[in-house]
């Protein structure tokens, strides 16, 4: 039996190959499926079985398209009601691969039909060795119960059952393997590591720990981490089947003068560094940089609704814009720009800037007796860990609602933890008619490293008149 695990970086997905000596299961696929196919030919196996653990809430799945390309047979919760031809499974439900025989287990909590496969090696013992145990469990914590409105405290007590009642009583040394890990949204602390055993998981993480019931509910449905917008959408689009990948085209070349035409019918996506965001872009681009969490925040920031226009800084990068946004169902792509900002900017095109400034400007800034605004758009727990005294927390998100609770005529500098998140911001303050807003490179990072406090003695609150902060402080 091989056991081999595929890490999709940004949204932190672990799917998995399962096999034999000829034959294979790939659990939770995601949508570009070729890796599996590559692994499956370098291991000498045919992919026969395609295993759903639930209807996921932040990725979009390949078992179609998988299904399609190897001949395999798509397994998932029959409480899932899929509209899609699949055999559906329930709690005792055994099936087998050649000698490695797969155990279904309704395990709800996360999602109401949640199953996981207890896997026994029947060559080597009869005891449970793995369990594929989706986002049920995760090394160091556990599934959010908190993505289906009103259902929150019922997902969460289901959860308690499912974990001492059926998972907690698998053997110490069986090994888990969670469908993610640190970095997604489906949790709130979970550990780098991305494998795990059943025993060690019992001493060790904080949630297996909670044995009062309504203890464990309070911990998993207080200040939890919000779900970004396309949760909300992605369970839906997997239960129906994707459309397949195959019938999405790839990215069309645009002019200056054929992107200029779909402007107003589409939004425009700009996914270069912050830095060069900053110095020429687009009027009213969004900015997510594709080296930050990309595909979570455009699945969150982005109006589905809407074709996107991509800037990038050439093909290949807008072919990896694609992949990403696909992930998370973002299939309405119309085009990029051909010939980049360079191209635009040649032609005498209109381009607007975002000034970006160091941690040492943004420090002499907030010491000038000038009425100033800074906008923290991190997290909440990570403005409370560390920022600037009087800076306004605002996460990323929420700039596009909340925007009218900072005054527009009031110079406005966004943070963040590196100057990407706050790139994000500036973009969408100014497609909210904001003029003078300021990127804050290095962010918080930047600021700390040049050895300035997270204290800002003066600072104007976006609700409030100026005032010296600093005669507060003892």
């Amino acid at each position: 039996m091989i056991i081999q695990q595929i890490f999709t970086e940004k949204v932190a997905h672990s799917s998995y190959i399962l096999a034999g000596d000829r034959n294979c299961a790939i659990i939770d696929p995601r949508r570009d499926v070729d890796i599996y196919l590559k692994m499956a030919r370098e291991l000498g196996v045919r992919i026969t079985h395609i295993l759903e653990t639930h209807l996921h809430a932040d990725f979009i799945s390949g078992h179609l398209d998988l299904a399609e390309r190897t001949g395999a047979t798509i397994y998932a919760p029959e409480k899932g009601n899929c509209d899609f031809e699949h055999v559906p499974l329930k709690e005792g439900d055994i099936f087998s691969i050649e000698d490695i025989e797969l155990q279904v287990l309704e395990t709800p909590g996360h999602t109401p039909e949640h199953i996981s496969y207890v896997v026994v090696d029947t060559a080597r013992g009869k005891e449970p060795i793995a369990l594929f145990c989706g986002d049920t469990i995760f090394v160091g914590d556990v599934g959010r119960p908190d993505l289906f409105p009103g259902k929150a405290q019922e997902l969460a007590s289901r959860l308690y059952d499912t974990l001492h009642d059926k998972l907690m009583e698998l053997p110490d040394f069986c090994e888990i393997y969670p469908a993610h890990g640190a970095g997604s949204l489906c949790g709130r602390a979970m550990a780098s590591k991305r494998s795990s055993t059943i025993g060690y998981e019992i001493n060790y993480n904080y949630a297996l720990e909670i044995k009062d019931r309504e203890q464990f509910i309070g911990s998993l449905t207080n200040n939890m981490p919000e779900a970004p917008d396309h949760f909300s959408r992605c369970s839906d689009v997997n239960r129906i089947g994707p459309e397949k990948m195959k019938e999405l085209r790839n990215p069309e070349p645009f002019s200056n003068s054929e992107f200029r035409e779909r402007i107003g019918k589409a939004i425009i996506l700009d996914v270069r560094s912050f830095e060069s965001f900053g110095g020429q872009h687009i009027p009213g681009a969004y900015n997510i940089d594709l080296n930050s969490n990309f595909p979570t925040y455009s699945g969150w920031l982005l109006p589905p609704e809407k074709d996107i226009l991509l800037v990038t800084d050439n093909y290949f990068q807008a072919l990896d814009a694609c992949i990403q946004l696909h992930r998370i169902g973002m299939d309405r792509i119309a085009g990029y720009l051909e010939e980049g900002m360079y191209g635009w900017v040649t032609e005498g095109l209109t381009t607007g800037h975002v000034p970006q400034i160091s941690a040492s400007e943004l420090h002499e800034r907030v010491t000038e007796e000038k009425e100033l605004t800074i906008v923290d758009v991190r997290a909440v727990s990570e403005y409370e860990d560390f920022h600037i005294e009087g800076a306004v927390n605002i996460p990323v998100h929420e700039l596009r609602e909340r925007h009218v609770e900072l005054d527009r005529d009031v110079d406005t500098i966004l943070i963040c933890g590196s100057g990407q998140r706050s790139s994000m911001g500036c973009s969408i303050l100014l497609q909210k008619g904001f003029s003078d807003v300021r990127n804050a490179a290095g962010g918080m990072t930047g600021y700390a490293a040049a050895g300035y406090g997270p204290e800002c003695p003066k600072c104007v609150l976006p609700w409030a008149p100026f005032r010296n902060i600093g005669s507060d402080l003892p």
